[in-house]
């Protein structure tokens, strides 16, 4: 079975079409990589698959199911641009907050409830953290944080948002090789996105690259291809491999280096709008 389905779909956002005719399936336990230039619909395919953004044409199923909102069978880590709320809230509290609805704040939780939020924070090793205030702890930990809490109710999807932003590469690396351990302990499927390919190479087992409104799916050295980017970007690129890496050009330029020099949260912010 197909963890995710889309068929002949398009989607849209206040009247702008975002995706159009997009067509893939992506195998249950897959690790797959979701990259394109900022605006071309990353965090709109992922709001997709969880129901939030309905296809104004075409379907889209998920698990064997048709997507809807609020479905238990996954695990969503959201974009997080300027950190966690400044507040003086545990780790072990902000996980925890995700056990009775995804909102802040200190119930008292079921013995099963307290067993699930110890299982995760042992998933993702991080009870030394979970004992510390959130606003005390840099990116990386509270990337972990976030993770642990996706995994919160034992999904079978994850939707990985950005996890990598605003990250040092060692960070990257930490962040990357926890999911694909987790991918391979838990036998779950993965969606991650990303605005570079390398730190991902090696992990992945497919990209879905996104552009001008449509989506490649395959291996790296399936989509990764002059030609098929060229058509995603809409105009000339190279595919550059220098010594395990690989580089997207355009001009003699690398087109997701330069995505960095733009602010990627207003590019988001439209595309989410």
């Amino acid at each position: 079975m197909s963890a995710i389905e889309f068929r002949d779909v398009r989607l849209a956002l206040g009247g702008r079409l975002v995706l159009a005719d997009i067509d893939f399936a992506i195998p249950s336990g897959d690790f797959v990589g979701v990259l394109g230039p900022n605006g071309a619909g990353k965090s709109t395919l992922m709001r997709a698959v969880l129901g939030l953004v309905p296809p104004a044409r075409g379907t889209i199923r998920v698990l064997g199911r048709a997507a809807t909102r609020g479905n238990p069978a996954i695990g969503y880590m959201p974009q997080v641009r300027g950190g966690l709320p400044p507040l003086r809230l545990s780790g072990r509290d902000f996980v925890a907050s995700a056990v009775d609805g995804h909102r802040l704040g200190l119930p008292l939780y079921s013995r099963a409830g307290r067993a699930e939020i110890d299982r995760v924070l042992d998933l993702i090793a991080v009870r030394d953290l979970a004992r510390r205030p959130i606003a005390e702890l840099s990116g990386g930990e509270r990337q972990r944080l976030l993770l642990a809490q996706a995994l919160i109710g034992r999904p079978q999807l994850l939707l990985l948002d950005e996890p990598l932003i605003s990250l040092d590469p060692h960070h990257e690396t930490e962040v990357i090789d926890l999911v694909k351990d987790l991918r391979r302990e838990l036998g779950v499927t993965v969606l991650l996105s990303a605005h570079e390919l390398n730190p991902l190479l090696g992990a992945i087992d497919r990209v879905i690259y996104l552009g001008n409104r449509q989506a490649a799916l395959g291996t790296v050295d399936e989509v990764i291809t002059g030609p098929v980017l060229s058509r995603l970007y809409g105009s000339d690129i190279d595919v550059v491999h220098v010594g395990g890496r690989i580089f997207v050009m355009s001009g003699g330029r690398s087109v997701e280096r330069d995505a960095h020099r733009h602010d990627p949260a207003m590019a988001e912010h439209r595309e989410m709008r």
